[in-house]
């Protein structure tokens, strides 16, 4: 997606060899007709797919996972990251996630009313590093005894280990833009 390259490119700030702060449009403050254009893209890689949910992790997937959902007309679920007073842990799926960014492990959880056996799945997360979410979401997936048709990533982080162990796994992963390198502070991307 050439124009979310521009925006990494021009508002994206690298912070070190690991991590790319996008927070201008994506991850604090959101560019909700680049979210736009962001749900229709994954609408054209996965229309031949059979979607009946989109799943997400809170919070910054939430932006591209709706849009996401607005273009294929289904709705969104966002797993938790944490209880609300009206949960009843025995009513929810759970799973821990490790975050690299904020060094915790969150405890994400999905009410069971919102995944079922009859669901098929698209998981929509705005990076892909080392897949701690990812994988998060398809445990709850797996729980739920839903399929998941695919995972749609804003941002792969194609240096680290997320993207590749998921695609040997079976997964198809879709990213709109891979990126090789952060790397004395300059922005490489993979090549199409």
């Amino acid at each position: 997606m050439d124009e979310l390259k521009k925006r990494i490119l021009t508002d994206g700030i690298v912070l070190d060899d690991n991590i790319l702060k996008v927070n201008s449009f994506l991850n604090h403050q959101i560019d909700p007709n680049l979210m736009k254009r962001i749900g229709n893209c994954f609408k054209q890689i996965f229309s031949n797919q059979k979607i009946s949910k989109i799943l997400t992790i809170e919070s910054s997937g939430i932006a591209p996972a709706l849009m996401t959902g607005l273009a294929f007309q289904v709705p969104v679920v966002f797993a938790r990251k944490s209880k609300s007073a009206i949960q009843n842990d025995n009513l929810c799926y759970h799973s821990e996630v490790f975050s690299y960014t904020k060094k915790i492990t969150n405890h994400i959880l999905v009410d069971k009313n919102f995944l079922s056996t009859n669901d098929n799945v698209l998981i929509i997360d705005d990076f892909l590093a080392n897949g701690e979410a990812v994988r998060g979401l398809i445990d709850i997936c797996n729980q739920s005894k839903s399929s998941i048709t695919g995972i749609g990533i804003v941002i792969e982080k194609a240096f680290q280990k997320g993207g590749l162990e998921l695609r040997n796994k079976g997964y198809r992963v879709e990213s709109l833009v891979k990126i090789k390198s952060l790397e004395n502070n300059q922005v490489t991307f993979m090549e199409e």
